[in-house]
């Protein structure tokens, strides 16, 4: 299988070509680094001079696809020029590729070229000197910072802006995620919180409402008639007039109106009531003292839920709702008859049990319901302590 080669960058090719016409351009107008007469130059005339400036021109398409491959050929072509008369294109083109392998090589790379740089300058400086004992000799550590060093240091300095810049996008990105996620959640829990509300809302009005039609068509007797329409009325009117109060809220979620009152638990007496009226036989047992408004909120829910339920699925017989506060605990229990049920009933779909296990879960209480001999039990235990709440 043939070894493919990375098709080099354009701008590379650019400087490719660039740098060699450069080169023959200064070659043909006799321009070089050195005379002929110099006693480093080995190798005088055109081909010595061309060899290097092709190969360095040749590695800067590999400037990015293989920048230390490119980096080790333009060191030995630019230790090979230094024994011809010299070009300064080919010089250029090398602190190109000291450049470009630190920015585009691997990071080990990008760590060790500066600081081999840095030590040839220093090397290039100090052994000159030590040797010669003249000053000028210094200058041959400041050429060899000029094309190795620098290149080295602006590489890495280009190289770490371009790392942070990176870094800040991809921040910049997972901020964005966590925030789409955070919003995702609110919307499903606003989303689910607004769903119970609205079943624990409506359901027993809409259930009764099942209830009791079906009862006004089944017999025919014009009181009894009668009497379910009036509790179907009256139950139509509370049910519009719950699903308005929701609609109003809704409508004014982002406007200056005033909350609506969130049940309590002083209000279950009106709910009991109601549900007698609905054809119940309820007894109501609650104890329990200042407890937080979440609390109170889900126990009434919980206890309205329980009597839809009752009112829907339970066998004639007696309903109890009993609360009693415990230590830091509200302990809610609402049974009813359980077994087959003669008569007309409303279906169910089971949101009404999800709806009561999350607003127990939600206040970090506990929730369990099934049957217990004859009777359906609905037991929740909901912690009172701000601590629990949290």
């Amino acid at each position: 299988m043939a070894l493919r080669l990375p098709r080099p960058h354009r701008f590379d090719v650019y400087v490719a070509v660039g740098g060699l016409l450069g080169g023959l351009l200064l070659m043909a107008a006799g321009l070089h680094t050195r005379s002929s007469g110099d006693p480093v130059t080995l190798f005088e005339g055109f081909w010595p001079v061309l060899v290097p400036l092709t190969v360095t021109a040749g590695c800067e398409l590999l400037r990015r696809t293989a920048p230390r491959t490119a980096l080790l050929t333009g060191t030995a072509a630019i230790v090979a020029d230094q024994t011809t008369q010299g070009n300064i294109a080919t010089v250029l083109m090398f602190t190109d590729l000291v450049y470009a392998a630190v920015l585009y090589g691997p990071p080990a790379s990008a760590r060790r070229i500066p600081r081999i740089t840095g030590l040839l300058t220093v090397a290039g400086a100090l052994v000159p000197f030590a040797v010669w004992r003249e000053p000028e000799a210094l200058l041959i550590g400041v050429l060899i910072g000029l094309v190795s060093f620098a290149p080295a240091a602006t590489g890495w300095i280009v190289r770490d802006h371009r790392d942070a810049a990176e870094a800040a996008r991809l921040r910049a990105e997972q901020t964005a995620l966590l925030a789409e996620m955070d919003r995702t959640q609110a919307v499903t829990a606003e989303r689910a919180r607004m769903a119970r509300e609205l079943h624990d809302m409506v359901a027993n009005h809409l259930s009764a409402i099942a209830i009791h039609s079906t009862a006004a068509l089944s017999i025919d007797e014009p009181a009894t008639a009668r009497q379910a329409l009036t509790v179907i009325r009256e139950n139509s009117v509370a049910g519009l007039a719950e699903m308005r109060r929701l609609i109003g809220l809704l409508r004014d979620a982002g406007a200056a109106a005033e909350p609506a009152a969130a049940p309590t638990l002083d209000g279950l007496a009106a709910l009991v009531d109601g549900a007698r009226a609905n054809g119940l036989d309820i007894t109501l047992d609650a104890e329990h003292g200042e407890v937080p408004a979440p609390v109170e909120l889900a126990a009434y829910r919980i206890v309205q839920e329980s009597l839809t339920n009752a009112l829907k699925h339970a066998c004639p017989g007696p309903v109890t709702v009993a609360l009693a506060q415990r230590d830091d605990v509200l302990d809610v229990r609402v049974t009813s008859p359980y077994g087959h049920r003669d008569g007309p009933r409303a279906p169910g779909s089971g949101a009404g049990l999800t709806g009561m296990r999350e607003r127990a879960a939600l206040l970090g209480g506990t929730f369990e319901a099934g049957p217990e001999g004859s009777l359906w039990a609905v037991h929740a235990t909901l912690p009172v302590t701000e601590g629990d709440l949290e």
